[in-house]
């Protein structure tokens, strides 16, 4: 088949107009099309009176290869890439499903979810460990929370259990890393096999939503115990089993490794044996990154972001986005990206922007308040909703690192600004709120206007001026005035500001080698958001894939 792209349609046009679209540029007749099939549709609306479909389809017709000789040189026009996944490694046969060779996953995430299915579509038979609760029981113990009808519970929320962080979430689908081999298309064929719309193999940006994603989810999990795979809730790993590498030159110590995994112990008290460990445990396992520092697995900073969530009637946003196309069909909901470069030094961006959604309680510890967005896949919330946040700098977090250079400081950093929102948001797990007019103008909040908040479990009108460090606050307050010149209405003084986003990324990388191991760990494969490997749903699970063939290639090799 051949690959045209760039096709060009009003966005009222008919059924058949696409078809015809195709035959007019390949001034060809209507005979010699055998098949047409949709590839991707996305949006240009640049100009608000004249909003244009974009189409990439894949056609099969009578004599290609005489068109392809016709029309050579043409760049819209090129064979369909081949997509199919082809595992790079198998198991051999009989492998032992309680052997020490067997692969260990930690984290139910979507890259502990895909590096466990590769592993268990190679024939690896894996064991994925997750310390909080099955998708149904997470989902009834977060929701409990959120309407105040079952108390904060530390290790089933909205960060901790089956799924991951994004189960909670818009479900994005799309991402920025450069993915030659195609593996985002076997992200999104799996999830479809799942239970998603098929319509996100074709959107340009597409997304599942909450309730969705807790189908898909469960649908991974069947597939990868079908497959002879295990997965066990409630299984915390607290400590790496470790023994020292020592070897002639070439062996593993004389490679750079220092010490090797033989094993894990989980907070039950049981010890499991295991040489190769997928570690995905997200962004938000604290305890973790502590765990490994005191095992010295090597650990590095990196950078990350903390903010408020804003809130507008999504209704505003479509306008300034749609102009009088607002509420058409094909457009749904309106997204927003924004980025401002202050004068301070400080960058403001828009971050995880969620359509027609609610703002909603992210926090995975006691005592603290974290805020987060989500939406359903229909996306018609009144409210839209997204982060705005500033990169943290290094004179930031200098009062939090125990020493120069500590991995961790970033950490401590997140934990003082969600402890100082639970203090000013009443310490009931309300979470401060503020209007946009009076956080440009200095002054706290007493009630709110005419946007009303989403949060859950609920908000207490504050000051959040002294949640973030000053020139972080300056430059927000640089940036919102401006961002109304790109989203008429933007500044709207009801606009509402809660706080505190934190949880952008995580503030850590566990630097692994070329072969996707920790630099000096032997068989510990750090992999996903936590690890510093991904930035949302897609990319942590096309890492998840990557990590799973370094690790099939291992086991192949050793067994």
């Amino acid at each position: 088949m051949l690959r045209l792209s760039e096709l060009r349609l009003p966005l009222d046009h008919g059924p058949d107009d696409l078809e015809q679209a195709v035959l007019r540029y390949l001034k060809i007749p209507r005979a010699r099309l055998l098949d047409c099939q949709l590839v991707k549709r996305s949006v240009d609306a640049r100009r608000r009176d004249r909003i244009q479909l974009i189409y990439s389809v894949d056609v099969a017709l009578d004599g290609e290869a005489a068109l392809m000789r016709r029309r050579h040189g043409d760049r819209r026009l090129r064979p369909t890439p081949d997509t199919h996944y082809r595992y790079v490694a198998r198991a051999p046969e009989g492998i032992g499903g309680h052997s020490e060779q067997r692969p260990v996953v930690v984290g139910a995430g979507p890259c502990g979810y895909f590096a466990a299915l590769l592993l268990a579509q190679m024939g690896f038979r894996p064991l994925l460990l997750e310390r909080g609760q099955p998708v149904k029981q997470r989902t009834a113990d977060t929701f409990g929370f959120w309407r105040r009808t079952a108390g904060f519970n530390p290790e089933s929320n909205a960060q901790f259990g089956e799924g991951g962080a994004g189960t909670f979430s818009d479900g994005k689908l799309y991402s920025q890393v450069s993915d030659p081999d195609h593996y985002g298309c076997k992200v999104l064929e799996e999830l479809v096999a799942c239970g998603a719309n098929r319509e996100i193999l074709t959107k340009h940006r597409p997304h599942i939503g909450t309730f969705k994603l807790a189908t898909v989810v469960r649908g991974l999990r069947a597939k990868i115990e079908a497959l002879g795979g295990e997965v066990r809730f409630g299984s915390r790993v607290d400590q790496l089993l470790l023994e020292p590498c020592a070897g002639p030159p070439g062996s593993d110590h004389a490679s750079g490794k220092s010490q090797r995994v033989v094993g894990l112990s989980l907070a039950d008290g049981t010890s499991l044996p295991c040489r190769q460990v997928v570690l995905a445990p997200g962004h938000s396992a604290r305890d973790s990154f502590q765990m490994l520092q005191q095992a010295g697995v090597a650990l590095e900073a990196k950078p990350f972001a903390v903010g408020f969530r804003i809130e507008h009637p999504q209704a505003l946003v479509d306008e300034a986005r749609w102009g009088l196309n607002a509420g058409h069909p094909l457009l749904g909901a309106a997204e927003y990206k924004l980025v401002h470069h202050a004068a301070n030094g400080r960058c403001v961006y828009s971050f995880c922007m969620c359509p027609g959604g609610l703002v909603v309680g992210a926090t995975s510890e006691t005592g603290r308040v974290v805020t987060n967005g989500m939406s359903q896949h229909s996306r018609n919330e009144r409210n839209a909703n997204a982060a705005l946040v500033v990169p943290v700098e290094q004179e930031d977090l200098a009062a939090y690192a125990a020493w120069p250079g500590d991995p961790l400081a970033g950490l401590a950093f997140q934990r003082a600004l969600e402890q100082q929102a639970f203090v000013l948001g009443g310490a009931d797990y309300s979470a401060p709120v503020q209007r946009l007019q009076d956080f440009l103008a200095g002054r706290p909040t007493t009630e709110l206007g005419a946007i009303g908040a989403s949060y859950q479990p609920g908000v207490s009108p504050s000051d959040l001026r002294s949640l973030l460090p000053m020139p972080m606050v300056t430059a927000l307050q640089e940036a919102l005035p401006l961002f109304a010149r790109r989203i008429k209405g933007y500044d709207h003084p009801d606009a509402l500001l809660t706080a505190v986003e934190t949880r952008t990324s995580s503030p850590l990388r566990i630097p692994r080698d070329d072969h996707f191991e920790s630099i000096n760990t032997l068989g510990l494969t750090p992999a996903g958001e936590g690890a510093g490997y991904a930035g949302g749903i897609l990319s942590a699970a096309i890492d998840g894939i990557r990590v799973a063939e370094a690790v099939g290639l291992r086991l192949g090799s050793s067994l």
